[in-house]
């Protein structure tokens, strides 16, 4: 008997907990793909896969819908892998260990994968149930949406005959998404150059900030753990202590705020009082600064032996410091048009350093396509006066709101007979497929909703069972709607 069996609806979660027993994150998709081309096999269904691992499954209309318009649900299949630093899974490899707590389900020191994985268990929940009212269905499940919506931008729709599109991809309940940012991925490559010092290694860790997803909490005034490097560092050379950099790192995905970082220091004189002054300094800032929306940050210095190491050069280094420091990062302008949206912001989600280049990797988002131009010039431009160059992948378009939507018309009457009330119509600063699939597939219109999930991306995330419960109610509903 599986841990969530007792849980309703127990189709849903059902196939929840089956997802979660197959690792899943981005790029590492195929056995779950497998597990969908399965499904539709057992069950019947034409099923179509591609080289990349998304999967399409058709299932003809059920009596009486015959003449509806057919209608395309829609997920993604890949999962952020994050986890507690002394978490032992290897996500990449290891199975999920889902838990119930009170009324959410979340999991044993990793991300849940909620997101998508909640829209992949309702969709197979559709298409198992043998009395839910529906149109012609076409499930797209697609691979590599947390890393650029590659699988989006690859997959071909030329067999869609759907031309109303649900997305399940949103994580507030009573909200009904009508608009995104498009987003680009830059990786910064600086060259370094490594020479022998003698001194103390001394390891110092930039920790417990909240972290968070970068599209729907960047606007909340979290620290970014990686940036925090160029500070600390630049505080080091303020007090006069004389270091070398031996290796550097944080954060694990570009679309994830980082809560922790670290630097390997070399001290030629060991921890003086300028290097205890330094820390010190950084984190009053640092509490100043941050304090009410990351409560935890902390700095702790870790001595780890002396001798000689091949650490980086003071040119190196001193470029390194720069481009921490002076790097963008964050909400860079809000919509002049609709009050409360960020327009355009940017997030540095990982660093790494090894034996000749530091890697910054950032995640662009706008709802203005010059502006994320011009963000992508400016990380370019000030790349390349360090000495470096960049790299520009993953990028996505934004999905326009549309003035007219018949779709739109349909969740909000449904959600009013469901709820009593009127559901939020709002365009979020995250990404979605809905821009990439309205682009390729002409007249598409689209909507996206969901359940409640709290912290997705981050270890802390969890969903909440009743609202998983009600949404899957309201999605039957929209399925049964006839025009």
């Amino acid at each position: 008997m599986g841990v969530l069996s007792n849980l309703e609806p127990a189709s849903v979660f059902y196939y929840f907990e089956e997802i979660c027993g197959i690792p899943h994150t981005s790029h590492h998709e195929k056995a779950l793909s497998d597990y969908c081309v399965q499904f539709a096999k057992a069950h019947g269904l034409s099923c179509r896969q591609d080289e990349m691992g998304n999967v399409l499954i058709k299932a003809p209309a059920t009596p009486g819908y015959e003449k509806e318009p057919g209608l395309i649900l829609q997920g993604h299949l890949d999962m952020v892998g994050d986890k507690t630093a002394d978490c032992p899974l290897d996500l990449e490899k290891d199975a999920i260990h889902p838990v119930v707590d009170g009324g959410y389900v979340c999991a044993e020191g990793t991300t849940l994968g909620g997101d998508d994985g909640i829209a992949v268990a309702y969709a197979l929940a559709v298409l198992d149930a043998k009395d839910i009212p529906h149109p012609a269905l076409e499930v797209v499940l697609t691979v590599c949406e947390e890393v650029g919506l590659l699988g989006a931008s690859a997959m071909d729709f030329s067999d869609l005959e759907g031309r109303i599109l649900v997305n399940i991809d949103s994580e507030e309940e009573g909200v009904l998404t009508a608009g995104c940012a498009g987003g680009r991925r830059v990786e910064c490559h600086l060259p370094i150059t490594r020479a022998a010092v003698t001194g103390t290694a001394v390891k110092a860790d930039i920790a417990g900030l909240a972290g968070g997803h970068s599209g729907t909490e960047i606007h909340k005034g979290r620290a970014n753990a990686i940036a925090l490097l160029g500070r600390y560092l630049t505080l080091l050379s303020d007090h006069g202590a004389e270091y070398a950099v031996l290796t550097l790192s944080g954060g694990a995905k570009e679309n994830v705020i980082p809560k922790e970082s670290s630097v390997t220091l070399v001290l030629p004189a060991g921890i003086t009082e300028a290097v205890r002054a330094a820390g010190a300094d950084f984190t009053a800032q640092m509490k100043a600064e941050f304090g009410t929306a990351d409560p935890g940050i902390r700095l702790q210095l870790t001595e780890e032996g002396c001798g000689e190491y091949d650490a980086l050069d003071a040119n190196s280094a001193e470029r390194l410091r720069k481009a921490l420091l002076l790097m963008p990062w964050g909400v860079q302008s809000m919509s002049m048009d609709v009050p409360g949206l960020v327009e355009t912001s940017l997030n540095l989600g990982v660093a790494e350093l090894d034996d000749s280049e530091a890697i910054l990797r950032f995640s662009i988002r706008s709802s203005v396509p010059s502006a994320k131009e011009l963000l992508s010039c400016k990380l370019q431009t000030l790349t390349e006066l360090l000495g470096g160059s960049v790299r520009f992948h993953g990028d996505y378009p934004a999905w326009t709101y549309a003035r007219e939507s018949a779709l739109r018309d349909r969740c909000v009457a449904v959600y009013e007979a469901q709820y009593g009330a009127k559901p939020q119509i709002v365009a979020i600063h995250a990404g979605l497929e809905c821009g990439i699939l309205s682009g390729k597939i002409e007249g598409l219109d689209c909507i996206s909703f969901g359940p409640n999930l709290l912290h997705v991306h981050t270890p802390n995330e969890r969903a909440d069972i009743a609202s998983v419960a009600r949404v899957w109610e309201y999605l039957k509903a929209i399925l049964a709607y006839k025009e």
